[in-house]
């Protein structure tokens, strides 16, 4: 289930549909390095710097646990 699809990330705007639902699904398993490793493999070029891909990390799981708790 996809949370907050319209927040402003850039590199999050860059992925496809199902990437944005595969790197959900490694965050909220708490998979981090495997869902940085699939965004820097199946962005695209210019391909995403470790930094923009943690904080993206970062977002995704405060914005999956909100979701969590408002269910």
């Amino acid at each position: 289930m996809r949370f907050n699809a319209g927040m402003g990330n850039a590199l999050w705007d860059r992925l496809s549909v199902e990437v944005q639902a595969e790197v959900d699904r490694l965050v909220s398993a708490g998979r981090n390095v495997q869902a940085i490793a699939v965004m820097r493999e199946r962005v695209g070029l210019p391909t995403p710097g470790l930094h923009e891909c943690v904080d993206l990390v970062d977002q995704r799981f405060s914005v999956l646990r909100q979701g969590s708790a408002n269910s």
